[in-house]
């Protein structure tokens, strides 16, 4: 049932893919800012607080819907629960809603707009793109989506995959949300109540995070996505971020990101000492797997998703036929 599940739910999503703004988003995001007002009074263990009001007030309805529908007569359980998982996945999913960006992105790019290329991805990413050239968008949208695919999709399959998988799938969505909800926005960046939500996804998305880089290793260049992870995840501010997207560049053999000592040097201003260091950082980045991105890599980062998405379905067949069998 869970195979069949998603299934139906990515055929769904093709058909009739979620918007960005629609009511149930709108709805969630209101509630999180409502629960911050209510919360925050500037210490971290009131965004625990926080964190587990808005989690707990999605996830626990879900999980008790999701017994009720297991409790029904032998036959009508089977078809309420099919039902309703097809649903949280849907909700959560969220194949093919930020895919209209990196499209614009893509086709604005092959034609040389880059103009248009620079509008579409500060619209995606919520940033100033004004001084970015086509290798900049291009390296950035790539990057956004191999995230956005691990977040919306492959980190929703795992938690799928555990017990009670449609409120651990809400519990993920929700975790992946606050972290960002609480921690990006330029007035939430210097608050601590924030700092639990990242750190509890930290943990929460660990394995998935891991098991998304094995993927893109697997239907990717699998050499240079392991010794880019190995010896370039540690780059990023992010350790999981830096992951997926060392092991999802090697596997499509571009380089993303940038050192993260290079940006500290550049942010605090570089001495005479700090340009040799810097100069050395660039040296060894220049020695990473793969080119600059291009337009063309795009294309490479749409197939390798499709890809890690096409094995991770093959590996729940497999593992749904154990079942039965």
């Amino acid at each position: 049932m869970t195979f069949l599940s998603i299934l139906f739910a990515l055929l769904i999503e093709q058909l009739k893919p979620l918007r960005v703004d629609n009511p149930v988003y709108m709805q969630v995001q209101a509630f999180a800012v409502k629960v911050e007002s209510w919360c925050n009074a500037g210490k971290a263990q009131h965004g625990q607080l926080g964190w587990w009001i808005v989690v707990g007030s999605l996830t626990l309805p879900t999980a008790f819907v999701y017994w009720l529908c297991l409790r029904l007569d032998p036959v009508l359980s089977k078809f309420a629960a099919f039902f309703w998982n097809v649903l949280i996945v849907y909700m959560t999913l969220g194949f093919r809603r930020y895919s209209h960006y990196f499209t614009s992105i893509q086709m604005a790019l092959n034609s040389g707009d880059e103009e248009s290329a620079r509008k579409h991805l500060a619209d995606w990413i919520n940033k100033d793109c004004s001084g970015m050239d086509a290798t900049e968008i291009a390296r950035s949208a790539v990057e956004r989506s191999l995230i956005a695919s691990h977040r919306n999709v492959f980190g929703v399959f795992f938690w799928f995959l555990m017990p009670v998988g449609p409120a651990c799938a809400v519990m993920y969505r929700m975790s992946e949300f606050l972290s960002r909800e609480w921690t990006e926005p330029e007035h939430m960046q210097n608050e601590v109540f924030g700092q639990f939500a990242r750190r509890i996804f930290y943990w929460i998305d660990w394995i998935p995070a891991r098991l998304t880089a094995v993927a893109f290793a697997v239907v990717g260049n699998f050499e240079d996505a392991i010794y880019s992870w190995r010896n370039y995840a540690h780059r990023w501010n992010d350790e999981l971020l830096g992951i997926i997207l060392a092991s999802g560049g090697g596997a499509i053999g571009v380089r993303l990101g940038e050192p993260e000592t290079k940006a500290v040097i550049l942010n605090a201003g570089a001495t005479a000492v700090d340009v040799d260091s810097l100069e050395g950082e660039n040296n060894e980045l220049e020695s990473q797997p793969g080119i600059e991105a291009t337009p063309r890599s795009l294309q490479s980062a749409v197939g390798l998703v499709w890809r890690s998405l096409l094995l991770w379905m093959l590996l729940l067949l497999l593992l749904s036929f154990a079942v039965w069998i």
